[in-house]
């Protein structure tokens, strides 16, 4: 109001919707989609205006979001199990039957080999020499081994607004939370493992060219890509790109 802005203005300009602007100023946090969205709304509304965005987001933090909630969590640690003595595993007569069992499977062997040291019927006496028939073996069938590819590519298209946070494994932001709309271009990116947070469902994502559904929520959306495959991520760990 002191600069003379209109609303209309600022959605054009920052491409927030007029309703969300007025939610922002009323301080109606639940007509926003979540709070992924706040601090970003919050961030790029706050540049526009020429504001320190850092202090608004702080504030919001302090007032809003609950200590419980960057409060690490206790780690159970396991008791050592206590050590119990063994015994005997076996009993003598279990043993003995082992004892017996081994000399009739040496007994076996044995014979096998002396069969096979004998001439084989095909082989006329004193000459060495065995028949002119031939004995063709049939070829092994070899299965082939298939390797799984050691990266994961992520493409995405936006069919709304919709915010993206991209890190790799390495904690790599290679999309540094930022909203897109309708179509603009949302950067390829390769890597072994890929950590996403979404805005919402607005978005069409294919992972190693297949479609991947992205189902609505009330919150962000999270994803833990990678070449063993996909798995949702929850709200604790999905990337937030501060």
């Amino acid at each position: 109001m002191r600069a003379r802005i209109d609303l209309s203005d600022v959605e054009e300009r920052t491409k927030i919707r007029a309703k969300y602007l007025r939610a922002i100023e009323n301080e109606d946090w639940d007509l926003l989609p979540g709070p992924v969205y706040v601090k970003s709304f919050l961030r790029t509304y706050g540049d526009f205006l020429g504001l320190d965005s850092r202090l608004l987001i702080d504030e919001f933090r302090r007032r809003y979001e609950g200590p419980a909630e960057l409060e690490p969590r206790p780690v159970a640690v396991p008791r050592e199990r206590q050590r119990i003595p063994r015994g005997s595993v076996l009993p003598p007569w279990a043993i003995i039957g082992v004892v017996l069992v081994a000399v009739v499977v040496a007994l076996y062997f044995l014979g096998t080999l002396g069969n096979k040291s004998s001439p084989p019927a095909g082989v006329r006496a004193g000459s060495g020499q065995p028949r002119a028939r031939r004995v063709h073996r049939a070829g092994t069938a070899t299965t082939p081994v298939v390797r799984r590819p050691r990266v994961v590519k992520l493409h995405l298209v936006p069919t709304g607004p919709v915010y993206v946070c991209l890190v790799d494994g390495a904690g790599t932001k290679l999309i540094p939370g930022q909203i897109f709309s309708p179509g603009q271009t949302i950067p390829t990116a390769t890597a072994g493992k890929l950590l996403l947070t979404l805005g919402n469902n607005s978005v069409q994502m294919k992972v190693d060219g297949s479609l991947v559904k992205v189902a609505p929520s009330t919150t962000s959306i999270g994803f833990l890509l990678s070449p063993s495959g996909n798995r949702p991520l929850p709200l604790a760990r999905q990337p937030t790109c501060k």
